[in-house]
């Protein structure tokens, strides 16, 4: 018997949701914070002695972008750091260089799923169209989840099977819930971004530095997205068999940074990318790296930038222009 999140499961405006109280775990559905903080390394050190098979060139590596030096040392192709609440971008690197997101795609997938105000405790079943899109899951074909269960795992653990159940669910279907998205952030002027589908799993899910930082924005304003995104991990009874989902943020787990939002990604064609909400010395901080080279580089990446904003008096860094919305 799938565990079930006791949490109020009505339907939720996007913006009511900010001021609903933070949901609440059933005996079965566990999510622990983290009781030691564990230091994130900024240097990434790979072992010698495993081979590992090289990834396909990211778009970034084919348009020249990896490696390149900034005052920053990071490992990203594209950064982005701005004040949440001036809109001053304090740094930025290839800020306009349209990119895959891979399943940074989730949190407009997120959003989509919370304007349709369709009910969170409606239970959904895994079918075959779900299998046959990612065949790497623990949601097997006939698991039962709540519309809420599926949002949670698709913004904590990257569930891609979760994100396509959500999809699938829409009314109209995938191709309607496709076309909701790129309504979306046509409104919010993501005027540089497109979605072909609902995971992140395609490469033709394309977005700007500048873009995302404008999509984390209005994703910060759903309640719901803020804190399923930043759940550390959860344990869910499928198939009567108890399985635990951790957060693919290790920021996250590790505990040692304050963040309000956050969403990883990845695929060949992307890199690994990660965008998150975060607070340094109390100024809250829109943070967006996009192919980042290394499994964990994108994490020093965000400690690198935490370290540079800490090393600076009250005022400081200087602006160097204004995120246009």
């Amino acid at each position: 018997m799938l565990a079930v999140l006791s949490i109020s499961l009505c339907a939720i405006d996007p913006v009511a949701a900010q001021s609903s109280p933070p949901p609440q775990k059933s005996s079965q559905t566990k999510k622990q914070k983290p009781s030691n903080p564990k230091q994130v390394r900024t240097t990434v050190n790979r072992s010698k002695s495993k081979k590992v098979a090289p990834d396909r060139p990211s778009f970034a590596t084919a348009m020249g972008l990896r490696n390149q030096q900034d005052d920053l040392s990071l490992k990203s192709s594209v950064a982005m750091v701005i004040d949440q609440q001036t809109k001053e971008v304090l740094f930025e690197k290839n800020p306009d260089v349209s990119l895959p997101i891979a399943s940074i795609t989730k949190l407009m997938t997120a959003m989509v799923v919370l304007d349709s105000n369709a009910p969170l405790d409606e239970v959904l079943t895994i079918t075959q169209a779900e299998v046959k899109i990612y065949a790497k899951s623990r949601l097997s074909l006939g698991t039962k989840l709540t519309r809420e269960e599926a949002l949670l795992l698709a913004l904590m653990s990257s569930e891609n099977r979760a994100s396509q159940l959500l999809a699938s669910n829409y009314p109209g279907g995938v191709p309607a819930f496709i076309e909701a998205m790129n309504h979306k952030a046509y409104a919010l002027g993501m005027t540089h971004s497109s979605f072909t589908d609902p995971t992140g799993l395609l490469a033709s899910n394309v977005s700007t530095g500048e873009d995302l930082a404008r999509l984390l924005i209005a994703s910060y304003n759903y309640k719901l997205i803020r804190d399923f995104s930043v759940w550390p991990d959860m344990t869910m009874v499928i198939n009567k068999r108890p399985q635990v989902f951790l957060n693919t943020n290790r920021l996250v787990r590790a505990g040692d940074m304050e963040i309000g939002l956050q969403k990883t990604g990845f695929i060949s064609a992307a890199g690994r990318c990660l965008v998150m909400q975060a607070k340094v010395n109390g100024m809250p901080l829109l943070l967006v790296f996009l192919d980042s080279v290394g499994t964990q580089s994108r994490f020093a990446d965000a400690v690198r930038v935490k370290d540079w904003i800490e090393s600076y008096q009250p005022g400081e860094p200087k602006a160097i222009r204004r995120l246009t919305m």
